[in-house]
């Protein structure tokens, strides 16, 4: 039998068993492991008929839907077609279709319903077309958490699905687009400096003694040159400006202001604020002394004390009040800046800017910005010469650092925990579809803590093989993500290679909506008046009125309960209750 006898009965029995599918872009593993488990592909097209319909224009374009669905958002096609020359997955591969059969059996399927869809966007396709029995690697709005916004804005709703507290794994992230985050972002970003002026109190006084010395044995000509400046200094009440609004956020915090006036003036006010950053300023940024009181040090350590039990981010946001400035829209790195005045931030409201608290965390950045650079001469030797480790390297390294165990403690449990957190808060937003699936990847920043700091989750990560250390992860991901989706549909226990369960709950029926308006309407209460009515009282009810005493004759009683609060649907109108005294001359009179 021929070559096209072959291949007409490997088409076949593709067709039969709906083995048939289709990928978009240059995925050469997921072709090569499909083609092995007996896959024929169907070359994807873009001519009108043979690829399933687009979504309508302005369909689901803002940004709370999919990230994937914006020009920015969408992965480096440029590296998913270099060629894998790093590639080396135990001779899997075959890249090139020697004899044309692969060729010739995709041409045999070209009017074919593809039962298995791998595309780089997923805007290519409409889901709402596809049949139930068709898989596609992407879920529809799904940028409730593949988007700085929408995650930014999700896991604010952490605490409706979880007893736990998006500020200790996510770093505050505002919209400075917004009103309201606007504001909030001012007040926070006035709060931190306040704790900053604490800390550097607190970091002068301990300085070693070793730095105090150098700075005494300076030499005459730059002591007098220093001198020639007249630098400039900030006296002990900048210190007490500070105090005073960190206790007063403290006090905010514990609600200790709860019987406050709210007309009740702020410790600063915004005018006091902006004088107060203009000598924030000079001590930060432009090297002026910072005068304080011995007294002012102990409280600057309470206060600091006080507020780390409450601020999950105290220890990681340093000193300086650094916040990166990111488009809400892009990514790979284009248009973030680190900045660290606010009135300069301000600035960029037009721009729609998404802003996060930075804090002391080394961030390395991904290929996408290093591939553009030339590595330093002076940097350590033994960082790899494309600035990417394996996670094996990296817990080599936290063995040497003295800390073996944290990789299984803290770093592992902390970003598992994230992820999780952040697809709870967005599983009411995203579209639910028995046969998708998506791969995503998480950004982290490790603290000196080794503490994870969830920084962005991307849809569509790039699976080119750009370093030694990607060329064998994303190959490892793209096969155990088929033993996932394909194996385990037929064998619940197969090996799913390095993925694991990590988080399951019984799925959660949502009721229709029937219009039904479950709205609450407060009225205020109102201190009882006097009722010259006659008293309504219900038949059977008749022992709340009176209660004899014992000993006392038949005739006499004792109200018990004045005045009485007696629901007026006993006997008139709806459901209220009504406070009524009776008449005087009315109560039963006593004999004693």
């Amino acid at each position: 039998m021929g070559r096209l006898g072959n291949a007409k009965i490997h088409v076949e029995r593709a067709i039969k068993q709906k083995k048939i599918f289709m990928i978009q872009g240059h995925y050469p593993v997921i072709r090569c492991l499909l083609r092995r488990r007996g896959w024929v592909e169907k070359k994807m097209t873009h001519h009108t008929g043979t690829t399933l319909p687009l979504p309508l224009k302005g369909q689901e374009s803002s940004g709370m839907c999919d990230s994937d669905t914006t020009l920015d958002e969408d992965e480096d096609e440029g590296e998913e077609l270099q060629p894998p020359q790093l590639f080396d997955f135990s001779n899997l591969l075959e890249f090139d279709d020697l004899d044309g059969t692969h060729a010739l059996m995709s041409r045999m399927v070209r009017n074919e319903t593809p039962y298995f869809i791998w595309t780089t966007r997923r805007d290519v396709l409409d889901c709402r077309f596809l049949s139930k029995d068709q898989m596609i690697n992407h879920y529809a709005r799904a940028g409730s958490f593949t988007t700085k916004v929408g995650l930014c804005l999700n896991l604010r709703n952490l605490p409706w699905f979880d007893e736990a507290d998006a500020d200790s794994f996510f770093p505050r992230c505002y919209r400075l687009g917004a009103e309201d985050d606007k504001r909030a972002f001012i007040e926070d970003f006035w709060l931190t400096a306040a704790r900053n002026v604490l800390k550097l109190v607190v970091k002068s006084e301990w300085k070693p003694r070793s730095i105090q010395k150098e700075e005494e044995q300076v030499p005459e000509d730059k002591q007098l040159k220093k001198q020639e400046k007249k630098p400039v200094t900030v006296s002990p009440e900048f210190v007490d400006e500070a105090l005073c609004a960190c206790e007063e956020h403290l006090s905010n915090l514990a609600h200790t202001d709860i019987d406050k006036d709210l007309e009740a003036p702020l410790y600063l006010s915004p005018e006091g604020w902006s004088l107060f950053l203009q000598q924030y300023y000079q001590v930060v940024h432009e090297g002026a002394e910072l005068k304080h009181l011995d007294t002012q040090v102990q409280r600057c350590e309470d206060i600091l004390q006080q507020l780390r039990a409450v601020v999950p981010q105290l220890d990681m946001e340093g000193d300086r009040n650094i916040w990166i400035v990111k488009p809400g829209a892009k990514s790979r790195g284009r248009g973030i800046m680190c900045m660290d005045h606010l009135e300069e931030m301000l600035k960029l409201v037009n721009c729609n800017p998404l802003v996060m608290k930075d804090g002391n965390s080394v961030h390395l950045c991904n290929n996408s910005i290093q591939k553009h650079l030339k590595n330093s001469c002076h940097r350590h030797p033994q960082l790899p010469p494309d600035n990417m480790w394996s996670s094996q390297k990296f817990q080599a390294h936290l063995q040497k650092l003295g800390a073996p165990e944290a990789w299984s403690t803290i770093i592992v449990p902390g970003m598992k925990a994230a992820v999780i957190h952040a697809l709870q808060t967005s599983q009411d937003s995203v579209q639910c579809r028995k046969a998708s699936f998506e791969l995503y990847g998480a950004d982290f920043v490790f603290g000196e803590d080794f503490q994870p700091w969830l920084i962005e989750i991307n849809a569509s990560p790039t699976m080119a093989p750009s370093t030694a250390v990607t060329a064998q992860l994303c190959a490892g991901v793209q096969a155990d993500t088929l033993r996932v989706v394909i194996d385990r549909r037929q064998d619940r226990t197969c090996d799913t290679g390095a993925f694991e369960l990590i988080y399951k709950q019984p799925a959660v029926e949502v009721p229709q909506y029937v219009g039904i308006q479950l709205l609450v309407e407060g009225a205020t209460i109102k201190k009882p008046t006097t009722c010259h009515k006659q008293m309504v009282i219900h038949p059977a009810l008749p022992h709340l009125l009176t209660q004899r005493d014992p000993g006392e004759g038949k005739d006499s009683g004792v109200l018990t309960h004045s005045p009485l609060l007696l629901p007026q649907s006993l006997h008139q109108g709806p459901a209220a209750f009504t406070p009524c005294i009776p008449t005087p001359g009315l109560w039963p009179q006593s004999t004693a």
